[in-house]
């Protein structure tokens, strides 16, 4: 669990969710929308992944592809950078892995660069 307070987890869980919100919004291909915590990503097809912030866990959850990652805030490395988000059981960045799940999806490289 992170050592984060309640607090400090919800203003950079809320800060994650919109940047992700805002890289995915030209995407062609899929549709995403952020309300209450949830960032939902529609395709085309009717399939949706959904990335969500987790307060009890201090967590953000992501489910795509028949999978599931909960990923943990690593503190920043240097005054005012933002925390990196990581799977402990796999090591997966959130960034890099929702890249790969919708470039997988949509059949093209994705690139969705960390703030």
């Amino acid at each position: 669990m992170s050592s984060l307070s309640e607090h400090e987890f919800e203003r950079v869980a809320d800060e994650t969710l919109h940047a992700l919100d805002s890289a995915l919004a030209d995407l062609d291909g899929l549709e995403a929308s952020l309300e209450m915590g949830i960032l939902t990503l529609d395709f085309a097809d009717g399939t949706k992944y959904v990335v969500n912030s987790h307060r009890a866990a201090r967590q953000i959850w992501m489910a795509a592809e028949h999978t599931a990652w909960h990923f943990d805030p690593l503190p920043a490395s240097s005054s005012g950078a933002k925390p990196k988000w990581i799977a402990t059981k796999s090591g997966d960045e959130l960034w890099s892995t929702l890249a790969a799940v919708v470039s997988r999806k949509l059949g093209r490289a994705v690139a969705l660069p960390a703030p």
